[in-house]
């Protein structure tokens, strides 16, 4: 699997940076040009600088959000194997208020994660998280009862809390705006390739049901964890920091990235620490709230699928073993079609149309699981799944690419991407109750409430771009009518707080 990414990551690198720079006019239309004015490149090209950044820092990402989304998720492949069994919790809603706990220390600690990452550095910070995660796996696969499995998921919860806004925090710092979407698409594949992973991978340990005593689904919880732990131990000295910060640039690589850096978001003054305060006026701008409904609405269907779709595939009539293989292949559907929707995004440079799509993708699929029953139909169901998960997992990481990178600088982009994810991941607390027990076999209440928070994303996204749009033409039109002469200088501090506030930015959709 690391080589598979690998394999990816340079095909990426040689796809991005063989595309010419454009420079967006303010009419929306794009002409080739020079998108940045940086000091010259000697000892290499910027495409060998472009390849180096990425081999350092998207296969590392990569497998740590993998091994992060695959312990999370991993209870549904051991629900096949017998866990709500042996931990008595088959009936009633104990099952899902355990997967329930572990969003609230995800959704507390968001913001206050991507804070310690800034100060401790990424490399720290990720790697603690890591270790953390992987020993309450571990530990997962030693409980006996329905308080020891809400205590570790719990925990689980807390250390996983700075995964995906830090690696999405950390990959902003080091990309353009119009480099970002298939780099950041690449990423979030993880959670695709994590589910594809993990049916193949509970398959085979599926069989290891008995021995040493251990049921089947202990075995699942007990190696994943003792791997990521292996990982986190690996990755303390392979996760890249911030520009400023990493060896493997020579200055003049380094001044040629921060330079670029700054002419398409803004300076990130990295130096500057953020404070409360500085994090409230970030809320004070509406379209960071929009940025979080987008995302709340596409995480209900993400994790209703990721959570109950092993449970789903069983009542077409599979055994244990063929509903772990059958929970591949949809997975690995998405993970093409997310990479092929990101390819577009950023070739054409725009992203709104590339959100919708995908998500009128998914309600087509919630529709015809919502209509179609019976075993006789489930071929149908399960093509039905593939729209699922095609549509959830390829529209997602638009939706963070567009938004997250719009925000400039490191304050506005650490706050407001903790904010979109933390925010967002509340609805993993509705999904978590939307495929209930008692609406076995076809789930119908679950279905129509993930239909309806899909349309909420849309709604979103369309209001977004409305947002955006609007601010641009209104700059314009400042612009227009102000003399050079009359700007006002502003001190490093409040320029860096400023980020995309600043009137001379410009926002992509």
């Amino acid at each position: 699997m690391q080589r598979e990414m690998e394999s990816e990551t340079a095909k990426l690198t040689t796809d991005m940076c063989a595309d010419r720079e454009y420079e967006e006019k303010k009419d929306g239309r794009a002409v080739e040009t020079p998108a940045y004015d940086a000091p010259q490149l000697t000892t290499t090209t910027e495409r060998k600088l472009m390849a180096k950044i990425d081999w350092h820092i998207l296969p590392v990402l990569c497998v740590l959000y993998l091994w992060a989304f695959l312990d999370r998720v991993n209870i549904s492949n051991a629900v096949i194997f017998g866990l709500e069994d042996d931990l008595d919790i088959a009936t009633g809603t104990k099952y899902n208020t355990a997967l329930t706990i572990f969003f609230v220390p995800y959704i507390i600690f968001e913001i206050p994660s991507n804070m310690l990452l800034k100060k401790l550095k990424p490399h720290v910070w990720l790697s603690i998280c890591m270790f953390g995660f992987g020993l309450c796996m571990w530990c997962q696969g030693l409980v006996t009862n329905w308080s020891g499995l809400m205590a570790t998921r719990f925990f689980l919860g807390a250390f996983e809390t700075g995964m995906f806004p830090g690696c999405f925090y950390l990959m902003g710092m080091w990309y353009k705006r119009s480099e970002a979407q298939k780099r950041f698409s690449f990423f979030f594949s993880s959670t695709t390739l994590a589910g594809a992973f993990g049916g193949l991978l509970a398959s085979g340990i599926g069989e290891m049901d008995g021995m040493r005593g251990y049921r089947g689904w202990r075995w699942i919880f007990i190696i994943e964890g003792v791997i990521t732990c292996v990982f986190a131990i690996a990755w303390f000295f392979c996760i890249p920091d911030f520009p400023e910060e990493v060896k493997w640039l020579n200055e003049e690589e380094r001044a040629f990235i921060k330079a670029k850096l700054a002419a398409d978001s803004g300076d990130s003054a990295h130096h500057i620490q953020i404070g409360a305060k500085d994090v409230l006026k970030v809320f004070k701008d509406y379209k960071v709230i929009i940025g979080g409904l987008m995302y709340f609405g596409l995480i209900v269907p993400a994790y209703g699928y990721a959570y109950f779709a092993p449970t789903i595939i069983k009542s077409y009539g599979y055994g244990n073993i063929m509903t772990q293989l059958y929970s591949i292949p949809p997975w690995a559907a998405a993970f093409g079609f997310s990479m092929v929707i990101a390819y577009l995004s950023d070739r054409l440079r725009h992203r709104f149309a590339f959100a919708l799509v995908p998500i009128l993708i998914a309600i087509a699929g919630f529709a015809i699981l919502l209509n179609v029953h019976g075993k006789e139909h489930r071929s149908t169901q399960y093509g039905a799944l593939f729209l699922v998960t095609s549509g959830c997992y390829s529209a997602m990481p638009v939706i963070v690419c567009w938004f997250a990178m719009n925000l400039g600088g490191h304050h506005r982009r650490s706050v407001g991407t903790a904010w979109q994810v933390g925010f967002g991941n509340i609805g993993g607390i509705i999904a978590t109750f939307s495929f209930l027990q008692k609406d076995a076999p076809l789930y119908r209440p679950g279905y129509i409430i993930c239909i309806s928070f899909i349309c909420l994303a849309g709604a979103s996204c369309v209001a977004y771009l409305l947002a955006v749009w609007f601010e641009n033409r209104q700059r314009d039109r400042k612009e227009t009518v102000t003399h050079p002469a009359a700007a006002v200088e502003i001190d490093e501090r409040e320029e860096a707080l400023m980020g995309d506030l600043d009137p001379t930015y410009r926002y992509q959709y």
